[in-house]
């Protein structure tokens, strides 16, 4: 299993939300780059990018700093967040950021995804944010009604190829992470699975590894300490 530390951007800062709210922000660091280069010297190979703004607005305001990001490590970069048109994939991709992660697009048009994964292949993504069971949507403003496992299959049929999954619930509260879930989505589904969402231990690499998933992303727990980053990417090995 892999390990994808995460940065969350907001203002070219790296941040952390408490369940999704934007009023419940933390800054972290105020260079995101020195994050990633800590995250390479700890033996990270991924990182995970999430632009907090674009996921509100539909744009890529932070997108100097992800070039950033990968000019200074050469990490295998994925980057979520208001990615809503071929145009804005396009950006990322040419500049060679590996993975891109469709949120509310992929909800919201099908025939987007479709026409991204058709021309990009394995470098697109589509993050699913679980709130009590439905999707959500739009910075994980609002909820939709579509039920979650059922839009997973929809997206296994299309050609999708990995999920980040997030339950909302867990999301920066340092309460462990939904096993059940992730276990439930592994059983059903043959698609990379990336658990998202309240790692906040070892013991919880631990439980995820032995689900046999492809990836697990450390986000608060890092920045608190709570998680040592060499140490969780070596019991995930």
């Amino acid at each position: 299993m892999l390990i994808y530390p995460a940065i969350d951007l907001y203002n070219k800062k790296a941040v952390r939300l408490y369940k999704g709210d934007y009023n419940q922000m933390t800054v972290y660091n105020d260079n995101p780059v020195d994050v990633a280069i800590d995250f390479k010297n700890s033996g990270a190979t991924h990182i995970h990018l999430v632009d907090l703004e674009g996921a509100k607005s539909g744009t890529t305001p932070n997108f100097d700093v992800v070039k950033n990001i990968k000019k200074s490590t050469s990490l295998f970069c994925e980057i979520g967040g208001g990615i809503r048109s071929i145009d804005v994939i396009d950006k990322y991709i040419s500049y060679g950021i590996d993975r891109v992660i469709l949120g509310t697009a992929a909800v919201t048009n099908k025939g987007f995804v479709e026409e991204a994964v058709s021309m990009y292949s394995d470098k697109i993504a589509v993050g699913i944010d679980i709130k009590d069971g439905f999707v959500a949507i739009k910075g994980w403003t609002e909820t939709s009604n579509i039920n979650a496992f059922d839009f997973c299959k929809k997206m296994q049929n299309i050609g999708v190829k990995t999920i980040i999954c997030t339950d909302i619930s867990k999301d920066g509260a340092m309460q462990g992470t939904n096993h059940e879930l992730y276990k439930d989505l592994s059983d059903k589904f043959d698609i990379q699975i990336i658990a998202s969402g309240g790692v906040s231990s070892i013991d919880d690499i631990k439980k995820l590894r032995q689900l046999d998933i492809h990836g697990a992303i450390v986000g608060k727990a890092y920045y608190t300490g709570s998680i040592n980053l060499s140490h969780a990417i070596e019991v995930a090995k």
